[in-house]
């Protein structure tokens, strides 16, 4: 056997073996949502809540999200909506101004920030909000989202019913789903992402992430960890580990549900993702230090996932793929190219039926069409994500280079 082939095996293994992880986490997660119960009974003295929206130049969407909180059905009287708008130049300021106006009997607090105090990220902007907020309980919710009504009163009653738990995550589905076909994969891609990455974990491990948006965290666990990591681009699954690290867990409640834009060009999503990249990089990195520290046992499954997902099938899937190319234009051979191909061919029919699976959760999603772009994914989207955690590692690298600090990565929003 070449050395050719040892690659080519080992990069085969590795991506089955993080494959397979994936299909047993889509199918725990989908046990979990045929046994999952929904708590949304508040006790009678409710527990005071700020709601915290950071926005940077979200003048396009930011009145339709102040709007659909205001509209939620939680007590009126027990919680305040807190938007930063933070260091924008557009006309945001101008149009929460007028919402502020609209309703001057509700509690609605706008905090406008210049490039001192604010413009230096997503972080830096909750714990601005966090400084003026008065609740007990913290929820926080992207400029771009609208929340279904319910969405705020099942979260916290989740959190009221296990003392255990620092933050309930609730479930984020895509309004603009029509608008591309990348915004078809997406959909399918965030609804898969949730019943693998969330529910899935949270059946088998206990461990689940808290997402940009759309939960609510306990104020004292907050203050107990000193707030968002300014320094993280990725705060979801940074103060995620945190909260782990401090002795509570997470809990997902998918029937609290908030609806948010994608993005609908290729631009704008790379953009977008590096970022995430960037961001999850600088988590592990961070962290690495604990994996096998035994005080961290609760993250582990998450670390040695991340590393995998991020390091060892980037690389993996370079191998292959260059083998691949590079035997099929005749350049190279190897003695398993056979056995690999249809290792290949039965990888897309496992990928194609466990994100499936996850699809049939919604209702109106299982159809023929996304049966057909599911199928489109792993030959087009994985691709694009490969190219995204390639180069995010590399810009990565560059900022710590050159110790760039972190700043607002504007997603572009539509009418």
């Amino acid at each position: 056997m070449s050395l050719l082939d040892i690659l080519l095996f080992i990069s085969i293994f590795s991506i089955w073996t993080i494959l397979a992880v994936n299909v047993v986490l889509i199918f725990a997660g989908y046990m979990n949502y045929l046994t999952m119960k929904v708590n949304d009974k508040l006790p009678a003295d409710a527990p005071f809540v700020t709601i915290m929206v950071p926005a940077h130049n979200e003048g396009i969407v930011i009145v339709r999200t102040v709007k659909s909180l205001l509209a939620l059905d939680y007590p009126q009287d027990k919680y305040e909506i807190i938007v930063i708008n933070d260091n924008s130049s557009d006309n945001s300021a101008e149009l929460l101004a007028q919402v502020q106006s609209k309703y001057p009997n509700r509690n609605l607090k706008i905090i406008n920030t210049d490039n001192i105090t604010g413009g230096k990220g997503k972080s830096n902007a909750l714990n601005i909000g966090l400084k003026e907020a008065k609740g007990s309980i913290i929820a926080v919710y992207d400029a771009d989202n609208t929340p279904e009504k319910q969405a705020l009163r099942i979260l916290v009653s989740e959190l009221l019913a296990d003392d255990k738990a620092g933050a309930v995550i609730g479930k984020f589905r895509t309004r603009n789903k029509n608008a591309s076909l990348l915004t078809r994969f997406i959909n399918i891609e965030t609804l898969s992402f949730q019943w693998m990455a969330q529910a899935g974990r949270k059946k088998l491990f206990n461990l689940c992430t808290i997402p940009g948006t759309n939960f609510v965290i306990r104020r004292s666990l907050l203050e107990k960890i000193g707030g968002w990591d300014v320094k993280a681009l990725a705060e979801d699954t940074e103060i995620s580990f945190r909260t782990y690290l401090m002795g509570y867990h997470i809990n997902f409640q998918p029937a609290a549900v908030t609806w948010e834009q994608e993005p609908q060009t290729f631009v704008v999503w790379f953009r977008q993702r590096t970022r995430w990249v960037k961001g999850n990089i600088y988590v592990i990195l961070k962290n690495l230090k604990l994996l096998f520290n035994p005080k961290s046992k609760a993250i582990r499954f998450d670390l040695i996932y991340f590393l995998s997902i991020y390091f060892l099938l980037m690389t993996s899937l370079v191998i292959s793929d260059t083998v691949f190319v590079l035997s099929v234009s005749g350049l190279v051979h190897t003695s398993i190219n056979g056995f690999s191909n249809w290792l290949w061919f039965f990888a897309v029919i496992l990928f194609v039926l466990g994100t499936f699976i996850t699809i049939t959760t919604e209702k109106g999603e299982m159809t023929l069409q996304n049966l057909l772009i599911i199928v489109l994914m792993y030959l087009v989207y994985s691709q694009m994500w490969l190219i995204v955690a390639f180069y995010g590692m590399i810009m990565y690298v560059q900022e710590q280079i050159f110790h760039k600090k972190a700043k607002w990565y504007k997603t572009q929003r539509y009418e």
